[in-house]
């Protein structure tokens, strides 16, 4: 009987874990995509997105937007954009961005781009090597809001001093009650893979 109990108890805990755990990281992210946090920063880091042959798709346009009126703010000299290309394609994330922003009215100078990340790990640990020639120490992120939680804590362990999260805003783009809880469970489940496997 003591045994069954016993058997019982440690079921219980790694239910409560199982399920518990990942409604937590499900909290944290929904609780962080509602933050907007506008301070100034070394460096605007635009997460890739979708582009076709050279052009941003609108979830991409949407996060460059934001990332121009950051810039526009005053609150940072610097925009990094990332994101490299899928097979067939012409032009990186990155490019698209680029090329984007710089017809905005952003000085190609003021423009860096990390142009072979396929994923978010990827293209932050590539950021924070151009961040180490440009003595960047602070990053405002801009892209999903849902994805503000996962690029904050990836940012914070690759080492940089300063990590803000301001999420583009789709306001313009229809996104169902049912788009946007796939997309959470999405990020859950990325947010498990990169604590469990660091990537």
């Amino acid at each position: 009987m003591k045994t069954f109990r016993t058997v019982a108890l440690v079921t219980l805990v790694v239910v409560a874990i199982v399920i518990g755990y990942p409604l937590w990281l499900g909290f944290q992210i929904w609780d962080q995509s509602h933050e907007d946090e506008v301070v100034g920063a070394d460096a605007i880091v635009v997460l890739g997105a979708a582009q076709y042959d050279g052009v941003p798709s609108p979830v991409f346009k949407a996060r460059l937007d934001h990332a121009l009126y950051l810039y526009n703010e005053d609150l940072s000299d610097i925009i990094i954009v990332t994101g490299g290309k899928q097979t067939g394609d012409r032009f990186t994330e990155a490019q698209a961005g680029e090329t984007y922003v710089t017809a905005e009215g952003v000085p190609s100078d003021a423009v860096l781009a990390e142009s072979e990340g396929r994923t978010t790990f990827q293209s932050l640990r590539a950021v924070r090597d151009i961040a180490a020639q440009q003595s960047v120490s602070s990053v405002l992120l801009v892209s999903d809001p849902l994805h503000s939680e996962r690029i904050k804590r990836i940012a914070s362990d690759l080492g940089f001093e300063g990590v803000y999260a301001s999420p583009a805003s789709y306001t313009q783009l229809e996104r169902s009650r049912s788009t946007k809880a796939r997309e959470l469970v999405r990020e859950v489940a990325s947010l498990l893979a990169y604590q469990l496997f660091n990537r």
